[in-house]
């Protein structure tokens, strides 16, 4: 297995974070289940109810750098893009770029994408369309 660390969107608002975490387990999934890749993905970690804040800006930037110090031993950075790239992405985008770290952009297959969709539906939650 190679080590991979995620990079997909958290940010923002109570709904859209839900829809992020949904999106950032499938990212895992498939990961581990489609490319057998052990992934680590630090946003998803370090955001748990008694870790770190992440709508405190000093703890949001502690979490990213944390997750940037991974990246030394991961062996590739997995971008998931089907719901956009955010400011934090395109920090790690950057971080990967700097350190000269090898990344790749990936989208959900459409088996997968419907499957991230239905687990949306019932959770309540309703997304349109994938980000162009």
């Amino acid at each position: 297995m190679k080590r991979v660390i995620i990079e997909s969107p958290y940010a923002g608002n109570d709904v859209e974070v839900k829809i992020n975490e949904i999106y950032g387990e499938f990212a895992i999934y498939d990961c581990l289940v489609n490319y057998n890749e052990t992934p680590y993905a630090s946003h998803l970690l370090y955001t748990r109810k008694y870790v770190l804040n992440d709508k405190n800006p000093e703890e949001r930037k502690l979490g990213i750098e944390a997750g940037f110090y991974w990246r030394e031993a991961a062996e590739d950075t997995i971008f998931y893009i089907d719901l956009g790239i955010t400011e934090g992405m395109t920090k790690g985008m950057r971080n990967c770029t700097e350190k000269k770290t090898p990344f790749q952009v990936r989208e959900f297959s459409k088996d997968l994408w419907d499957k991230f969709m239905k687990a949306c539906k019932e959770e309540g939650l309703e997304i349109l369309e994938r980000s162009e």
